[in-house]
């Protein structure tokens, strides 16, 4: 059910032997974001759990679980800017009703992420998927966002 820019990211890793060169591309990914506008980096759109600072901030058009949800993030660390990146590729443009349905677990394990992150950062990357399902559940309209 992945998005194709997440397909995209899937096929690089494939093509990447090395986990280093996985890791630089996520770097990568991260440092290709536009900044997030300073006056967003407010306690609302903070995510708890995360080692480092990290905010997203939910963009919405239309109503219910069809409404359209994309977001953008930022993080003070490199890998973790390029983690938002990868979520934004996986999440960012489907339906509230599609991202409920994701399984991010099972897609995100297709990179290896898990494996290579330390245990901060990937507590930190299950922090992120449930605040984004948390926010499109409220934007469909649902008050109870699966787990992940």
């Amino acid at each position: 059910m992945a998005q194709e820019e997440f397909e995209e990211i899937v096929d690089a890793f494939d093509y990447l032997d090395e986990w280093q060169d996985r890791y630089r591309h996520v770097i990568e990914m991260g440092k290709a974001m536009p900044p997030l506008d300073e006056a967003l980096k407010v306690p609302a759109t903070k995510v708890e759990g995360c080692a480092s600072q990290v905010w997203l901030v939910p963009n919405v058009e239309g109503t219910g679980a069809t409404a359209v949800f994309t977001f953008e993030g930022e993080s003070d660390a490199v890998i973790v800017r390029g983690l938002i990146a990868v979520l934004k590729a996986l999440f960012s443009g489907l339906s509230v009703r599609e991202i409920l349905d994701i399984d991010a677990r099972a897609e995100l394990n297709r990179l290896g992420l898990e494996e290579h992150l330390t245990s901060q950062r990937s507590n930190g990357l299950r922090s992120m998927v449930q605040r984004i399902r948390e926010l499109a559940s409220r934007a469909g309209g649902r008050q109870d966002a699966l787990g992940t």
